[in-house]
């Protein structure tokens, strides 16, 4: 694989879902270093060239904590696109019983929900690899 697949988190800062996506992104790079990384989302607000450029025809993931799609679409305001886009709040639909404790404390509800988006971005990052791969 040429370039590492990034994985953009939403910024949801002082949001539990923003929170449980980032913390499902960390743990999902952790799994996979060799090809994936992941950056502030808030680079690309600021016009870092040198971030926009590696995202020029690589692989992108999207990790928003709800359905207004943020990173998804900051991505796309600088003509990209993401390959795999995922929502916290759909996790969350499957996981009802899941009930973060809070802003600042997510409790184990809460990092159980960031450990099974977690797996669920891993995949991702597997097939995506291997798509690339093939190629």
């Amino acid at each position: 694989m040429k370039t590492k697949i990034m994985i953009l988190p939403c910024s949801g800062i002082g949001k539990a879902y923003g929170e449980i996506g980032r913390q499902a992104v960390y743990e999902a790079v952790d799994n996979r270093p060799d090809i994936s990384d992941t950056v502030c989302l808030g680079r690309l607000m600021i016009e870092d060239h040198e971030l926009k450029d590696s995202l020029k025809n690589g692989l992108i993931i999207t990790v928003d904590g709800c359905a207004r799609d943020c990173a998804k679409k900051i991505v796309e305001s600088i003509g990209e696109q993401a390959n795999s886009s995922f929502r916290v709040i759909e996790v969350f639909k499957d996981h009802r019983d899941l009930k973060p404790a809070g802003i600042l404390e997510l409790g184990d509800a809460g990092f159980q929900l960031a450990h099974i988006l977690a797996e669920r971005v891993v995949s991702e990052i597997d097939r995506l690899s291997e798509e690339e791969n093939k190629c």
